[in-house]
C-alpha cells in the first residue's frame, strides 16, 4: 500500500508516521508492479499491520491530544492550566524496540557503525534552539561516546585509525566483530539550514537507547560497574575521556567466591607439582642442562654481525640473574618456595625448567647494537607471539610515556595511545605528569619549530602515533620530526594489492614489520631452549638411560629459520618491484567463439568485468605516473 493509505489506516500525521517507521525499522519497498502510480512510496501491508499493534502508537496519540490541550490553554491565556498539562505530558520508552530488533547481542554489535557515528556527531554539535537541538541530548551523546571509548581503551580493542578531511576513522574489534565509526574534528560546526534535524534526532533517540544497552553489556563483560562515575575535577578541567578512565581503571575484574576458592586450590596444586618435578630430576639430567646452557652461551659469543642476538647461558652471571642448576635443585630440595633472583612459574600439566625472565636481564656487552635497534621497532610487544594481533595492540606502546602539546588533538591521541598500552600526559590541570618529567619518552607537537627540547625524548608529529598503531611497529621518529614534512598517511582500510598499486612508503613499513616479526621470534627463541631440554630430559628419564646428546642451541635454530624467511621476503619484494615498475599485463580476452556462445546476461556480466579491470589498470597506471613525477627533481 502507498504511504497515504498507511497513514489513513494508522490515523496519524506524516511526522508521527515517519517517527514510527524510523523507530521500528520499517523501510519503503519497491514493488514489481506499481498499481497506484510511479511517483508514490510503497510499504508492505504486513509492515503497516506490524505498526498498528505497537504500543508506541497509542502513546503518540496521547501526546498529540495533550499538545492540542496545551495549545488551546495557551490560546486562552490560561498559563496555569498550560503549565499543569505540560508537566503531565505522557512519556514513553523504546527499550522493547531494541530487544525486538536485536534479539542477540552480536546482532547489535554488527549494526553499531551508524549509532556510533551519529552519537559522536551530535556530541560535537552545538545545542541550538533554532534547530530544535536540546542541550540534554548533546550532553547525553557526549557521555555515551566517552563511555564507549573508555571501554575500547580498557579492552585494548582498537585496531585501525585514519585521519581524513571528514574526521577520524576508527575500527575496533569487539567480541569478534569489526566496528567502524567516524569522529568529527574538534572544530566549530556550522549547521546547514537544509537539513531536517527532527529526522536525525529521531534516529539519535533510538541509537542512544541501543548504545546504552551495548555499553551496559560490554562493561559487565569486563566486570566493571556501569555507568562509570565521572571525576569532577577532571571533568571541570575538560579532560574528557580521562575523567571516565580514572574511574574504570580502579575497577579490576572480580572473582566469584567459588571461582576464587578453586583458583587458590589450583595454585597450591601447581606449586606442589613444581616442587615435585624439580626434585624428580636426576643429577645427570641437571648436569646435561648445565652443559647445554654453557655450550649455547659459548656459541652465541662467537657469532658474527650477521647472526642473531645471544642467549643468556646463566652460568657466568649467577650473582645478578639466576643461580646455577645445582644450587637451584638444592634449594628446591630443601623446601624453599623462592630462590634469590629467581621467580619459578610452572603451569599445570607442563614441565618447564625455571629460568630468569629475559625482560629483567641487562644487555650483555657482546650483544650487537643492531639487535637492540631492531627490538625497539617492536615496542612493548617484543615478548608477544607473532600471530597474536590483540596482544600486539595491547602492548605496542607499553613502557612509553607521551606528552601532548596544546596544539594537537588531545582527545583523539589520548584515545589511541591508551588503547595501545601507552601513558599520556598533557599540559594543564589533570595531567598525571608535568612536561619536565624524565620518564617522558615522546612529546607530540604540531608546530613549525620547537624552542626548548629535552634530549632524553623524541619530538614527533601526531601522525607518528597513527602510523605506528596501524602497522603495529614503532615508526622511525626522524621521519616525523618537528618541521619535517611527514610521509604520506596511508589508509589501513585500503587493500593495496587488490587496487594494483603499492606506495613506496608502504614497502618501507612492511620492511619494518618484517624486522619486528624477526625480533619477536628471536625473543621467543631465548626461552625455547629450556623447553627443548626439559622435554628431552623427560623422555630420557622415562627410558631409563641418558645417552650423550649434542647441546641444542635455540639461537642457531631460529637463525636458520629467519634466514629462510628473509630470503623468501626478498624474493617477494623483488617480485613486487617488478610488478610495480613493469606495465600491468593485459587481461586475456576470451575467444570470440566463446563469447558468441554466451547468453546475453553472461555477456553483459563479462563485459562489466572487463570494464572494471580496465578502470583499475588505468587508475594504477595514473598513480604510478604521479609517483614517478614526484620523485623527479624539480
Amino acid at each position: 500500500m502507498t504511504r497515504t493509505q498507511a497513514m489513513r489506516k494508522l490515523q496519524v500525521k506524516l511526522s508521527v508516521f515517519r517517527r514510527l517507521c524510523i523507530l521500528k525499522g520499517i523501510h519503503p519497498r519497491e514493488p514489481k508492479k506499481k498499481s497506484q502510480g510511479q511517483n508514490k512510496t510503497y510499504y508492505h501491508t504486513k509492515d503497516i499491520s506490524f505498526l498498528a499493534h505497537d504500543p508506541l502508537l497509542s502513546k503518540f496519540r496521547d501526546q498529540w491530544s495533550f499538545e492540542k490541550k496545551i495549545k488551546k490553554a495557551r490560546a486562552k491565556k490560561n498559563r496555569s492550566l498550560a503549565d499543569s498539562l505540560a508537566k503531565r505530558r505522557p512519556t514513553y520508552r523504546i527499550d522493547h524496540l531494541v530487544k525486538e530488533r536485536y534479539p542477540a547481542f552480536v546482532d547489535a554489535l554488527r549494526d553499531l557503525d551508524d549509532p556510533l557515528t551519529m552519537t559522536h556527531l551530535f556530541a560535537s554539535l552545538p545545542a541550538e534552539s533554532s534547530h530544535d537541538i536540546p542541550a540534554k541530548v548533546v550532553a547525553n551523546a557526549k557521555r555515551l561516546s566517552m563511555e564507549f571509548q573508555a571501554y575500547v581503551v580498557r579492552a585494548h580493542a582498537l585496531r585501525k585509525v585514519f585521519v581524513s578531511v571528514k574526521g577520524f576513522y576508527y575500527q575496533a574489534d569487539i567480541q569478534g566483530q569489526a566496528v567502524t565509526w567516524l569522529v568529527p574534528h574538534n572544530l566549530t560546526q556550522v549547521l546547514p539550514a537544509d537539513v531536517d534535524y527532527r529526522v536525525m534526532l529521531t534516529f539519535l533517540e533510538f541509537y542512544q537507547t541501543l548504545l546504552q544497552f551495548v555499553n551496559y553489556k560490554l562493561y559487565h563483560s569486563l566486570s566493571v560497574h556501569y555507568p562509570p562515575v565521572l571525576d569532577s575535577k577532571l571533568e571541570e578541567a575538560a579532560a574528557g575521556l580521562a575523567s571516565i578512565m580514572h574511574d574504570i581503571a580502579q575497577h579490576k575484574p572480580h572473582k566469584q567466591p567459588l571461582q576464587a576458592e578453586l583458583t587458590d586450590k589450583q595454585t597450591d596444586t601447581q606449586a606442589d607439582t613444581a616442587v615435585l618435578d624439580l626434585q624428580a630430576l636426576p643429577a645427570a639430567v641437571q648436569a646435561r642442562l648445565q652443559d647445554s646452557q654453557a655450550a649455547a652461551g659459548a656459541a652465541s659469543r662467537e657469532e658474527d654481525d650477521e647472526e642473531l642476538g645471544e642467549i643468556d647461558s646463566g652460568g657466568d652471571d649467577s650473582d645478578g640473574d639466576a643461580l646455577s642448576l645445582q644450587e637451584e635443585a638444592a634449594a628446591t630440595a630443601a623446601g624453599s618456595d623462592s630462590v634469590a633472583g629467581v621467580s619459578p612459574q610452572v603451569e599445570a600439566g607442563s614441565r618447564a625448567i625455571v629460568a630468569v625472565d629475559p625482560a629483567s636481564r641487562q644487555a650483555s656487552p657482546a650483544a650487537e647494537p643492531s639487535h637492540a635497534v631492531v627490538d625497539s621497532i617492536a615496542g612493548g610487544a617484543l615478548r608477544v607471539q607473532d600471530d597474536d594481533d590483540a596482544g600486539i595492540c595491547e602492548r605496542l606502546f607499553k613502557g612509553l610515556v607521551f606528552f601532548l602539546g596544546r596544539e594537537v588533538p588531545r582527545e583523539q591521541l589520548l584515545f589511541v595511545v591508551r588503547a595501545f598500552g601507552g601513558v599520556v600526559a598533557w599540559q594543564g590541570e589533570g595531567s598525571p605528569l608535568p612536561e619536565s618529567d624524565d620518564s617522558i619518552t615522546h612529546q607530540i607537537v604540531d608546530r613549525p619549530s620547537q624552542g626548548h627540547k629535552f634530549l632524553s625524548r623524541h619530538y614527533v608529529q601526531p601522525q607518528w602515533v597513527f602510523d605506528s598503531a596501524n602497522f603495529r611497529v614503532l615508526a622511525q621518529p626522524e621521519l616525523y620530526a618537528v618541521g619535517v614534512v611527514p610521509p604520506p598517511h596511508l589508509s589501513p582500510f585500503v587493500q593495496n594489492e587488490e587496487e594494483g598499486y603499492v606506495p613506496d612508503y608502504l614497502q618501507t613499513m612492511l620492511k619494518l614489520q618484517g624486522q619486528a616479526q624477526a625480533a619477536r621470534k628471536r625473543a621467543a627463541g631465548t626461552m625455547d631452549q629450556y623447553t627443548f631440554i626439559a622435554e628431552d630430559a623427560e623422555t630420557t628419564d622415562q627410558a631409563g638411560s641418558l645417552p650423550a646428546l649434542q647441546p641444542v642451541s635455540a639461537e642457531e635454530l631460529y637463525k636458520n629459520e629467519l634466514a629462510q624467511e628473509m630470503q623468501a621476503g626478498s624474493e617477494d619484494e623483488e617480485l613486487a618491484d617488478t610488478q610495480q615498475t613493469a606495465a600491468p599485463a593485459a587481461v586475456p580476452d576470451l575467444d570470440p567463439e566463446a563469447t558468441v556462445m554466451m547468453t546475453r546476461k553472461q555477456r553483459g556480466l563479462y563485459n562489466a568485468m572487463q570494464r572494471g579491470l580496465s578502470k583499475k589498470r588505468q587508475r594504477a597506471e595514473s598513480l604510478q605516473a604521479k609517483a614517478k613525477k614526484l620523485k623527479q627533481p624539480s
